[in-house]
């Protein structure tokens, strides 16, 4: 599974709805094959995930392939607000390069698809943008963005000039206007690596909202959203315990859908972020069931089959076949002679 493929608000998504709206794109164009309605994006409550933020992106950069540094421009709407929780954290942090520590411990609450590696030398801090785990077709805008956000949100606190150069791992643009005016020098492009060198006196300065107090509240409350959505992506165990938690019948999948309070659209595409299928967990549950059906002596084979949800017996017998590599009297008799 990709690094970024965690679980996230939709407030990234939103920003970038909004410019492409601004833009002339329809929403509808945006949010293709995302799975989600303009209502949603909306909704504090709701939480994506990478794949999806990533196939808007796609659709945002087909769609708006005549703005230049298409990243940059979008990547210089994100502030430390637009990262709830974590932007206040950031923001009581003591210096900056504090905050950036913090980031990096909160990966998984950022809408990052690069990772930041971090390196100090007495007088530099260098961030290299990983960019090896994103797709090909996009890394040019998120490399982009998320290079933009990074000195957006720095600029949130302080308008000193901490960058002190920028080396890009694309080629250059026909047009660098744009680079220069946002980040106040001219990139070096077709580098190996992507890195920004940051002046590491003014990332140690003290920030003036600093606030201890307010910075050990916003931690906890990282970590609780981080917990939150680690038990979200428990998914697949909780299905499996609503397959198991009724003897004697398995439920269909709208029965399961809400009892975890999803449609059954949400719970399947759920499901595919985390690479199963809700047929493919019900048949490892009916394993796992069958075998302790099986050691029933009085239990028939129709009613098993019955009980684990199968029309009719013979579709019982086949499944378990195709399982285990004998029937299911085969399964009996074996026990029997064991005993």
């Amino acid at each position: 599974m990709s690094p970024w493929a965690f679980e996230r608000s939709t407030q990234s998504m939103r920003l970038m709805a909004a410019f492409a709206v601004e833009q002339g794109v329809a929403m509808s164009v945006v949010l293709a094959g995302t799975d989600l309605q303009e209502d949603e994006l909306i909704d504090p409550a709701m939480v994506v995930t990478g794949q999806q933020e990533l196939r808007l992106i796609r659709n945002l950069v087909a769609s708006l392939p005549q703005i230049p540094a298409l990243g940059l421009q979008v990547g210089a709407r994100y502030h430390f607000t637009t990262f709830g929780v974590l932007g206040f954290a950031i923001v009581s942090s003591s210096s900056l390069r504090h905050a950036l520590d913090l980031a990096l411990q909160y990966f998984h609450l950022t809408f990052a698809f690069t990772r930041f590696q971090v390196a100090d030398s007495d007088t530099q801090t260098t961030i290299t943008i990983d960019d090896s785990d994103v797709p090909e077709d996009v890394r040019q805008f998120i490399v982009e963005r998320d290079a933009a956000a990074l000195i957006s949100v720095q600029r949130d606190f302080s308008s000193e000039p901490i960058l002190l150069s920028l080396n890009i791992s694309f080629p250059p643009p026909i047009n660098l206007t744009a680079y220069e005016a946002f980040f106040g020098l001219q990139p070096n492009f077709n580098r190996p690596a992507s890195f920004a060198v940051m002046d590491r006196l003014s990332m140690e300065r003290p920030l003036l909202l600093s606030n201890e107090l307010a910075l050990h509240m916003a931690e906890m409350q990282c970590r609780q959203l981080l917990d939150s959505r680690k038990t979200l992506s428990d998914l697949s165990a909780k299905v499996r315990d609503q397959l198991m938690s009724t003897v004697g019948q398995i439920p269909v999948m709208t029965s399961v859908a809400a009892a975890l309070h999803m449609t059954p659209r949400t719970l399947r595409r759920r499901l595919a972020e985390q690479g199963t299928t809700f047929i493919q967990l019900r048949d490892e549950v009916r394993q796992a069931l069958a075998e302790q059906y099986l050691t029933l002596p009085h239990q028939s084979i129709d009613q098993i089959s019955e009980w684990l949800g199968y029309a009719e017996p013979t579709s019982f017998i086949n499944a378990y076949k195709r399982w285990k590599g004998e029937t299911p009297h085969a399964f009996r008799l074996s026990k029997l002679l064991k005993n």
